[in-house]
């Protein structure tokens, strides 16, 4: 298959915005891994962060090895697998393994219910790229203890993902657990075709191989220096409308993942998202329609070719379209000026999770009904801006989920602009950075469900459901500090409040 990019609009703004990376080399010099593209102050970390242009060597190593572990499993009658991890750990498998359970909640509903699963035929992929994600190595340590009380040595059920010299690397080493190294020189973000991606994919029956095939199929043509480059032409088309339109509503079709626009979500917003500026995707669930505001552009993706469609059509397969997307990402950072490879307002929520984890909630006065919390939000919002809705809720729960999406459909059809909406604490490793560090037209609805029975953390004075609620308090406390509006409801009946929040529409 080869990628193709209908529906352009390619006005002068555009125009500019692609000669800018032609008269660059852009595409040449990314190939040849030249980290000077971003300007002198990100050059040091561009520098150990571009190994994911030339990956298909190392993925091969990673495939081998990763089979190696699947026919050890299958030999001991393992068939079942189960990943911790968070952002960009657990993104890229999510789509592309359909049959992988993945735990990416600190909600202990969430936990308890991944603990109590038939751990006898069940192994833990734990991946982590720094070795320290604390949502991650809580997580582990939970199933250490869970398969130990099954009379399980956990360190024959969990598989290790992670950077050479990282905690986890350490603990493996000194445990005797499984581990896979990825590629140092590739951020968690644009891992999809390292060990990060590939371990738990494999091991849940995905064909990896066939996935690294496309994607390395695609480099000749996003590579060129050339107007046709469709890597090229996405990054103008989207940065060059900023700040005026800086969202990307993405609309999939069946012939790809319904979680491909999750994972384009977090590698844009979160590499773009900072100084100010930024490019927003929402990926808009399954029957909604756009909000047509005047700061989106609607983004239509699919495998098959030749659809007609409104707005950007992208047709390519899966693999060809991630090494696209990885390519337009780091484009866009340079057009926008920012460096496409760090996060500096992610570190800020986990200082203020750790500062809040332990300490009594504050005091707070009689919740507002749904109602009065829906007038407030009315009042809030900006014409030129977009809402974000924050759940922090279990994200199995499917009554509240489908209660979620009706919501934001009704908020947009009645506030006529765009509205995301994210799982806590998921999105905290997603699009929370361009939350806190793009442009300041974002209000926030948190809902944060309470009342549920503690899980304990082994080896922690908190349990899972103190974390949880450390995490929302935490982001909500550094959007405020960034002048962002918020609206917090904590409630132990969610789908209660949504229903009366929508009837209040």
């Amino acid at each position: 298959m080869t990628l193709s990019l209908t529906g352009v609009s390619r006005d002068d703004a555009f125009s500019r915005s692609l000669d800018s990376l032609l008269d660059a080399r852009f595409a040449t010099r990314l190939f040849a891994q030249d980290a000077t593209l971003w300007g002198d102050a990100a050059a040091a970390e561009a520098a150990t962060r571009l190994g994911w242009t030339d990956f298909e060597a190392n993925a091969a190593q990673v495939i081998e090895q990763t089979q190696e572990i699947a026919g050890q499993f299958a030999a001991e009658g393992v068939d079942t697998f189960l990943l911790c991890g968070m952002g960009g750990s657990s993104l890229a498998p999510l789509m592309i393994a359909p049959d992988l359970a993945v735990l990416d909640s600190t909600h202990p509903d969430a936990v308890r219910r991944a603990l109590e699963s038939d751990l006898s035929r069940t192994a833990v992929i734990v991946s982590s790229k720094s070795g320290g994600t604390v949502e991650t190595v809580s997580q582990m340590h939970a199933f250490e203890a869970a398969f130990a009380g099954a009379g399980i040595d956990p360190n024959d059920r969990i598989v290790i993902v992670t950077d050479p010299g990282s905690t986890l690397a350490t603990d493996a080493a000194e445990t005797g657990k499984r581990i896979v190294f990825a590629d140092p020189n590739v951020g968690g973000r644009f891992s999809v075709f390292t060990a990060f991606g590939i371990v738990p994919s494999m091991l849940a029956g995905a064909d990896m191989a066939e996935l690294v095939a496309a994607g390395a199929h695609s480099r000749d043509v996003l590579s060129a220096d050339s107007s046709g480059n469709p890597a090229l032409v996405l990054a103008a088309a989207l940065a060059s409308g900023v700040p005026q339109r800086f969202v990307a509503e993405l609309q999939s079709d069946d012939s790809l993942p319904a979680e491909f626009g999750l994972w384009i979500e977090q590698l844009v917003a979160e590499s773009t998202g900072k100084q100010g500026t930024g490019v927003f995707p929402i990926a808009l669930p399954a029957g909604a329609t756009a909000s047509g505001a005047a700061t989106a552009t609607l983004v239509r993706l699919s495998a098959i070719q030749g659809a007609e469609t409104p707005g950007i059509g992208i047709q390519g397969s899966l693999g060809e379209q991630l090494l696209l997307w990885q390519v337009a990402t780091a484009a866009m950072g340079f057009l926008l000026g920012v460096d496409p490879f760090n996060q500096p307002d992610v570190e800020a929520a986990k200082i203020a999770t750790r500062e809040s984890l332990g300490e009594p909630p504050e005091p707070v006065a009689e919740e507002p009904s749904p109602a009065e919390t829906h007038a407030r939000l009315r009042s809030l919002v900006r014409r030129d801006g977009y809402v974000g809705l924050q759940a922090y809720v279990d994200p199995s729960d499917s009554a509240v989920a489908e209660l979620l999406v009706t919501l934001r459909q009704a908020l947009v059809g009645e506030l006529g602009v765009p509205v995301a909406l994210g799982y806590g604490p998921r999105y905290l490793h997603s699009t929370g950075q361009f939350h806190k560090g793009g442009p300041g037209c974002g209000v926030f609805l948190q809902i944060i469900q309470t009342g549920a029975r503690e899980v304990a953390i082994p080896g922690e004075d908190s349990g899972f459901g103190a974390l949880f609620g450390a995490q929302a308090r935490g982001d909500a406390s550094v959007l405020r500090a960034r002048g962002r509006g918020v609206l917090s409801v904590e409630t132990s009946d969610p789908a209660g409040f949504l229903r009366d929040f929508i009837a209040s529409i």
